[in-house]
């Protein structure tokens, strides 16, 4: 089926709405996004919005921590440089509360604003009112190749433990071929190498801070994760794992050069995609893993999703473009192109009722990943805040890239495990005390 025709199978009340939102308006809209997969296929159709709607898109595509930082500085100065920002679970509940955001409250009946999963919904909203639609929401999981698993003579756990991962990556360790036992990330920046190394903090019974906001960088959990990790690459990891995050992880993946790699789920469609993948047909997926003894995955909650800033001149061309591209329809449209592997995973319940996609080898994988990430109890001892791979509230973003920053320094051999816990628990109590936590 050609994108045309999938696009005229769409619902013609819902583009009849879309049209109708634009009319008075034949204008140009900006949309400041990531530079990951699914969101670099979603460009590639806007061509068939704009025949359908008279609105024109123009991308600002950027790499994750940039993207941050831009649509950072622009909402908090007002600087109006985007109609549609894609953000995510830590900023939409407090740029929602601060009144940063349009709510996303008026959505078509078409739409369908229940049939969103109810971890991305309520993630996204702040009181009850959504604020940004999600294009599609992740957890975190082991990829693995069954290949090189196979060959080294173990078998995958559905729910392995860390130490078990560190026996699989010495198993399939092959720097002659190039191949490193594990991919992981290590490159600094909160949502990047520092929202992973805070989970597996997570599963080792580690947490940031107690219910009084002291930071607990100078405890024993902290360290035998760090150090595990640590160890952990500079065994099997790859060469300069320390500026390594998603995107490079991914490379290395699909280039056949990972015998293991834990990371978000949206990842499983891209390495298991024969056109960008050559161990496409070898990978296999299991539960993020837990620390033996410790009743905590280290799996995360996120989703990539679309808010309007409230400074816009040009919201119902945005709400337009937000309904088109995370509806049901637009998951319809990808799937007659590019199969139902391919579609934006994690945002919606009837994704997961569908036949066709309950076929692909990772939808369920993906779903039971989402369903155990609970954010109200992400930790082993009780905590204070709500956020499992983040802490949400407004300082968590500048002084987890500083922490990021100085484990990253670790990984690059350039300071000690035990200087970079001392520096993170100076740094974020000090940042505490200055915005009156303690």
């Amino acid at each position: 089926m050609s994108m045309r025709t999938a696009l005229r199978a769409t619902s013609a009340l819902a583009l009849c709405a879309l049209a109708t939102a634009a009319t008075a308006q034949d204008t140009t809209i900006t949309i400041a996004t990531v530079n990951n997969g699914d969101m670099i296929r979603m460009q590639g159709y806007t061509n068939l919005f704009t025949e359908q709607t008279g609105i024109a898109v123009e991308w600002v595509t950027l790499e994750e921590n940039v993207l941050r930082q831009r649509v950072t500085t622009d909402i908090t100065t007002n600087g109006g440089q985007f109609d549609i920002m894609t953000i995510g679970m830590y900023e939409t509940p407090i740029w929602g509360a601060n009144g940063w955001l349009l709510p996303l409250d008026d959505l078509s009946e078409d739409y369908d604003v229940a049939d969103i999963l109810p971890a991305m919904r309520d993630g996204l909203s702040h009181d009850g009112t959504l604020y940004a639609a999600p294009f599609y929401g992740e957890s975190s999981m082991v990829m693995y190749r069954t290949d090189l698993m196979e060959k080294a003579g173990l078998e995958m756990p559905k729910a392995p433990t860390w130490q078990f991962i560190r026996e699989a990556a010495a198993a399939m360790d092959d720097p002659e071929n190039d191949i490193n036992g594990i991919c992981l990330r290590g490159k600094a920046g909160w949502g990047e190498g520092g929202a992973f190394i805070t989970v597996t903090a997570n599963s080792f019974g580690a947490r940031w801070f107690d219910e009084d906001w002291n930071a607990q960088f100078d405890q024993p959990e902290w360290k035998e994760a760090l150090t595990f990790f640590v160890n952990l690459m500079n065994d099997y990891g790859p060469e300069g794992y320390a500026t390594n995050g998603f995107n490079e992880n991914l490379s290395l993946f699909q280039q056949g050069k990972c015998g293991i790699w834990i990371d978000a789920t949206v990842a499983a469609s891209f390495v298991t995609n024969p056109n960008d993948s050559t161990v496409a047909d070898s990978v296999g997926f299991a539960l993020a893993p837990n620390a033996e003894g410790v009743d905590k995955r280290s799996n995360w909650l996120w989703a990539w999703a679309l808010a309007i800033p409230a400074g816009t001149q040009k919201e119902e061309a945005a709400k337009a473009f937000i309904e088109w591209a995370t509806s049901k329809e637009y998951i319809e449209l990808v799937a007659a192109n590019e199969g139902w592997a391919n579609v934006p995973p994690g945002a919606r319940t009837s994704l997961y009722e569908t036949p066709e996609y309950q076929e692909v080898p990772f939808a369920a994988m993906t779903l039971e990943s989402i369903n155990a990430a609970d954010p109200t109890n992400p930790t082993v001892d009780p905590v204070p805040y709500v956020g499992i791979q983040f802490v949400a509230i407004p300082e968590f973003a500048g002084i987890a890239t500083e922490v990021s920053q100085e484990f990253s320094a670790v990984y690059a051999g350039q300071q000690s495990i035990d200087e970079a816990l001392e520096k993170a628990q100076a740094l974020t109590n000090d940042a505490m005390e200055a915005a009156g936590y303690r």
